[in-house]
């Protein structure tokens, strides 16, 4: 009996065919039976040619998420074998990514290392119905005190799925200081953002420190304040951080105590602070960091975004000391590298600022880019001189 098979429509311009690994509902025939939800089907182009196994959810726009180019069943031997290779790309370490997705062959798995502990994010229905599995495989291949299953991100209501943390072993995880790039750091991974700290940013903070040196910092979205710390042990004379959540200004007054270095922490909505006339009458800054959260979660999303990210640098500018710095990134996937460099070219523009490129700035080898598929590139940014 032939697999079930999604086919493509005869005048979908599909991006399936040009080897990224999707396909949306509007691009195939006909739907798939319920039962396919959760499972491996395959998919064929307007012709009937094998296009890939990949696994099927008809209740997402996403419907297919290629696993092979060839014919695989999704068991322990494929889900132990991808985890193994992606365990083996990376380089050694107790604080790392170890598992990005679809570039590990892993449609909708995150895994990241910190130290004895395992964080996993599951956001496919067909992963999900495999959790167990991931968790044990996991166990075997690293011998994790605990795998923490961090399933509380949003996007899993696109897949149809609930939102829950739990444990492999059923206990809590209590949150604890682990030593980070020289630095305590008091971890919460199982209510801290994302798996529980921000993995892909540690080569930025030494990066920027290392320009910090007698200047005044402002670390603008500074969540648990890893910028901050480092640019105040790099010897700033004054740092202050910004962020809107509370927990995370109360975790990183915590973290900055722990480390001994002088930095301040204010609850603030940064563009509300940025526009405050008394912020804007105040000495201005030698280094400012900007790291905002994503503000393009979806592609309809993308022109506001690009007006919010023109905003908050063209104010940073404005803010600057002549020779100051500017870091500054985006974790928005859809916006890329020309959406960036054309907004921060626009914000130089309107405050007259004269900038340079000091550094080009991207995401860490261990969360790899399938150069396929540009979603899997999201974290990017410039180090600016700006005169």
């Amino acid at each position: 009996m032939a697999a079930p098979s999604y086919k493509l429509k005869a005048n979908a311009n599909s991006r399936v065919l040009s080897g990224h690994p999707w396909v949306f509902a509007n691009e195939v025939e006909a739907p798939l039976p319920p039962e396919c939800d959760g499972e491996v089907v395959e998919c064929r182009d307007r012709a009937g040619r094998f296009l890939g196994t990949g696994i099927c959810n008809g209740r997402s726009q996403i419907v297919w998420r290629r696993l092979d180019r060839d014919r695989v069943a999704l068991d322990e031997a494929y889900l132990g074998g991808a985890l193994e290779r992606a365990v083996a790309r990376r380089a050694p370490g107790d604080f790392r990514r170890l598992v990005w997705s679809e570039s590990d062959d892993l449609p909708g798995v995150v895994a990241d290392q910190y130290g004895d502990t395992v964080v996993v994010q599951i956001q496919t229905l067909a992963m999900e119905r495999r959790s167990a599995l991931i968790g044990d495989l996991l166990d075997r291949i690293l011998h994790p005190a605990e795998v923490v299953f961090r399933n509380d991100a949003h996007i899993r209501k696109l897949e149809g799925l609930p939102l829950e943390t739990h444990t492999r072993s059923g206990r809590a995880w209590e949150p604890r200081w682990a030593a980070i790039d020289g630095f305590e750091m008091w971890l919460d991974l199982m209510g801290g953002q994302k798996t529980g700290f921000y993995l892909d940013q540690r080569a930025q903070h030494g990066a920027v420190a290392r320009h910090c040196a007698g200047k005044s910092v402002l670390d603008a979205f500074c969540n648990q304040g890893s910028f901050a710390i480092h640019a105040a042990r790099a010897g700033a004379s004054r740092v202050l951080g910004l962020d809107s959540a509370g927990d995370a200004i109360g975790a990183a007054r915590r973290n900055a105590e722990r480390n001994g270095v002088k930095a301040a922490f204010e609850v603030a909505n940064v563009f509300d602070w940025f526009n405050d006339p008394a912020n804007r009458a105040a000495p201005s800054w030698d280094v400012i960091i900007l790291d905002p959260p994503p503000f393009a979660k979806s592609r309809s999303a993308l022109e506001g975004a690009l007006r919010g990210y023109k905003e908050i640098n063209l104010r940073a500018l404005q803010r600057l000391s002549p020779g100051g710095v500017l870091a500054t990134y985006t974790c928005s996937h859809h916006m890329q590298d020309a959406d960036l460099r054309s907004v921060l070219s626009a914000a130089a523009s309107d405050a007259k600022r004269r900038v340079k490129v000091l550094e080009f700035c991207h995401q860490p080898a261990d969360h790899p880019v399938l150069i396929s598929m540009p979603e899997s590139e999201y974290l990017r940014g410039y180090i600016l001189r700006v005169e």
